[in-house]
Formats: structure tokens, sequence, C-alpha cells
């Protein structure tokens, strides 16, 4: 399964309500709460991330397998968890940055938590 999730930009303007991902040291707004399901990522000056993840936007998807679903992608980020419901992991395909989510339950589930679903 590859199922679209959301298309995350970054910022550097607060964008009302944020999660803080200690993990990456960014906060990131829910997509479900917008229009067009847009994550706002801003990034902590101190933040652990650098390079295209940190500069460029990525496209988001949901899968069964983070594994199967990025053979032959160039991994930007090991697999983690930046909440207890999903397991997420950064590639580039054609200089795109993809992000693999695998949901842990409840894939509506976000940050604060349910997700609007359109």
């Amino acid at each position: 399964m590859l199922e679209f999730d959301h298309i995350g930009l970054v910022t550097n303007e607060k964008m009302g309500n944020e999660n803080w991902i200690e993990k990456t040291g960014v906060w990131a707004t829910n997509p479900g709460e917008n229009k067009f399901s847009i994550e706002w990522l801003r990034f902590a000056d101190d933040s652990s991330l650098t390079g295209p993840v940190r500069t460029q936007p990525h496209v988001a998807f949901k899968v069964d397998s983070i594994e199967k679903e990025s053979k032959g992608l160039k991994e930007l980020i090991k697999p983690f968890k930046p909440a207890d419901f999903v397991t997420v992991a950064f590639f580039e395909y054609h200089g795109l940055v993809i992000e693999l989510m695998k949901y842990s339950g409840d894939k509506n589930q976000w940050f604060d938590g349910k997700r609007y679903e359109k």
C-alpha cells in the first residue's frame, strides 16, 4: 500500500497549532487540519536535521512497510518514531524528498488527536 498523506513545507513563521517533535527539533502542524493537506515545519535553530529534509518540501505517504516501499531509494533519515502512533523515514527520489509513514494503529491519529478527514 502506498497512499498519499500530506505535503510538508518549511517555514520560519509560527503556524498556529504546532506540535513539538523533540527527536528532530521541529514544530509540525497537523496536515489533517489544512484544506490542502499541508504540514508546516518550523525548525529550531539547534535542530539535528540538515540537508534536503530541512531545506526542501517533502511528499508523505502512508505505507504498510517502510522497508518494502523504500527499496532503491536513497535514505536521508533512518526510520524513527516522532510519536507513539507512527514510524517515519525520509528518502530521496529523483531529487524529491519522500517521507514514508507506517502508522502503529489508527492511520488518522495525530499528535493532538484525530486528523480531520476530508
